[in-house]
């Protein structure tokens, strides 16, 4: 079926949202997994069965974005977690001291066998636009020329994908987009690209309030000015929103003096991105019926069954992560695994306990009958 087709054909529609988070996204690999399983057993398909038989929309932020869009092209998930497990650790590739000094200490790590990879994989010549993509894809990105966040989506009708328009983003370059999604500052270098006559500065969508994409897809989904217009509701509208790990209480034992220019450059892309995947929960378990979440702090809990400043909500929500502190990760059965080594956005020492902690996630957490109502 053609996109657009797909997406104004009636029936409940589905959204997938994946947080940003660094190599942590293979965390989100594991759970997302065990979802294609479930599913796959639920509507009793075989092993052709991919999400993107499932979703009309993916959205993803930084490493999100990464995995997104190859899930819109109909990936299976086990094809994007072996990117994952054989890139990992060139995607995090260093750059040396020198360089480091020569650049004034810019960022951390190159993008260059990075954009070789994801070139390889999504395809080069693939635009945002291109008919591989199966269903619709989201990706937040922060222009820094501008100073604002960037959500760009294949959606056919909106204002700056028509075909007409010198600055169409339909034919921006779809791995270009994806490593712009991804270029978390202090981490790896921007990202330039050409958008009609303009030439644009990308960072990471981590540090805009869209690190979890979650409401934000809901929005472009149902605002008049994106022309989709589609039906809210429980019952037409599901939205999956999946983690990468939170830690609040890395710094537990933090003192003022620590707090210094190299300890700030390191800290403050996370905590951003911590801040803005809290924010976008919330509002999710605010205007949605939420079937499922960790407690999302000690005064408003889970919020699961809790009303809302609407009545009834606007669409069924469900809420995927794990605690990557000693008590979250003890609850998971993972005594074992260090919190401190799997907290970082560049753990890729630790993938395999990532990969762990995703299993366990998957495993305590997603019920088949959480999606009984959009089968």
């Amino acid at each position: 079926m053609h996109l657009k087709e797909r997406i104004t054909a009636p029936g409940p529609k589905k959204i997938l949202a994946l947080d940003g988070g660094g190599i942590r996204g293979i965390l989100t690999l594991e759970i997302l997994v065990r979802l294609e399983a479930t599913l796959r057993e639920k509507l009793g398909r075989q092993q052709d069965f991919v999400l993107a038989d499932f979703f009309d929309f993916f959205a993803g932020t930084s490493t999100g974005a990464i995995i997104a869009a190859g899930l819109a092209m109909g990936m299976p998930v086990a094809q994007v977690r072996e990117f994952y497990l054989t890139n990992g650790k060139a995607m995090f590739d260093k750059v040396g001291f020198f360089k480091r000094l020569r650049m004034m200490f810019r960022y951390a790590y190159t993008d260059s066998k990075l954009r070789d990879k994801l070139k390889e994989v999504y395809g080069e010549d693939t635009l945002l636009g291109s008919e591989k993509l199966r269903s619709l894809l989201l990706m937040v990105l922060r222009n820094a020329s501008t100073d604002s966040p960037w959500p760009l989506s294949n959606n056919p009708f909106a204002k700056y994908n028509q075909r007409e328009r010198a600055d169409c983003n339909l034919n921006l370059p779809l791995w270009q987009l994806v490593r712009a999604s991804a270029a978390a500052p202090v981490y790896f270098p921007p990202e330039e690209a050409r958008i009609g006559k303009q030439t644009f500065v990308f960072v990471d969508g981590g540090i805009t309030p869209y690190n979890n994409p979650a409401f934000q897809a809901f929005l472009m989904a149902t605002l008049e000015p994106y022309h989709l217009n589609w039906t809210p509701g429980e019952s037409q509208l599901l939205i999956v929103s999946l983690g990468t790990g939170t830690s609040p209480d890395a710094d537990a034992y933090l003192s003022p003096d620590k707090m210094s220019i190299f300890y700030n450059a390191g800290k403050i892309p996370g905590a951003l991105m911590y801040a803005a995947l809290n924010e976008q929960d919330l509002l999710c378990r605010a205007f949605g019926n939420c079937l499922a979440g960790d407690p999302f702090d000690r005064e408003v809990g889970d919020l699961i069954g809790q009303k809302g400043p609407v009545q009834p909500k606007l669409f069924t929500y469900m809420r995927y992560n794990a605690e990557l502190t000693r008590d979250g990760l003890d609850k998971l059965g993972l005594k074992d695994i260090d919190p401190a080594k799997v907290q970082k956005l560049d753990s890729v020492a630790h993938i395999a306990d990532l990969q762990r902690i995703g299993r366990a996630v998957a495993e305590r957490k997603i019920r088949a009958g959480h999606f009984q109502d959009f089968l």
